[in-house]
């Protein structure tokens, strides 16, 4: 990772600014296609490199047939019958890559409609960004419901001025700052954009 020394900018307290906000499924996959992406690594999963088995979650088609692509693997696909719209793409028995879930409904709803099991660790890069405010409670119900005991959460969000760019933040255990901002980002009218890494773990 960069450097992680914390930055001396003042955060803008975000919760009026964002409650109220809903991003619709077409608005998520129509950033895709014009690649207004903020999440996309071109890098593998790093779970999966140390020989975790792991079992993803995405609502982009388009996001799941890249990785793949990039990673050279070759996978299968098919519809959950199910749920309307949602998919799940496999590749080999002997891949750490698990099903990857595609899901075109919000995600705390599906979550809970699919039985994908329980899980030791969870690594959860941008998801209280993509998640609409409305939403958050649901989404940290279905989230604790898919954790064994003992289990680690890891949590990654961005932060940065509310009042010029759509999104929003959470606050939990923190463990790193990453400075995370690119040429690009000024094109969405912001000065700064922090990574923040929290870990939630069993009381």
């Amino acid at each position: 990772m960069a450097d992680a020394t914390p930055l001396n900018v003042k955060e803008l307290p975000n919760a009026e600014v964002q409650k109220n906000r809903v991003l619709t499924l077409e608005e998520w996959q129509d950033r895709w296609v014009v690649r207004n992406i903020g999440f996309h690594q071109e890098q593998g999963h790093r779970f999966a490199d140390r020989g975790h088995t792991v079992v993803g979650v995405e609502i982009s088609e388009i996001a799941i047939r890249e990785f793949f692509t990039e990673q050279n693997l070759s996978y299968t696909e098919k519809p959950l019958t199910e749920i309307a719209g949602a998919k799940v793409f496999k590749v080999g028995l002997s891949d750490p890559f698990a099903p990857v879930y595609k899901m075109e409904q919000p995600l705390p709803s599906l979550l809970s409609r699919v039985n994908i099991g329980k899980f030791d660790r969870i690594w959860d890069r941008g998801s209280l960004v993509a998640i609409n405010p409305g939403d958050h409670d649901r989404y940290a119900d279905v989230i604790l419901s898919l954790l064994n005991k003992e289990f680690h959460y890891l949590v990654a969000i961005l932060s940065y001025d509310p009042t010029k760019h759509a999104g929003t933040k959470c606050s939990i255990r923190f463990l790193e700052e990453v400075d995370a901002f690119e040429e690009r980002h000024k094109a969405w009218g912001i000065d700064y954009i922090f990574e923040r890494l929290y870990l939630l773990t069993e009381k």
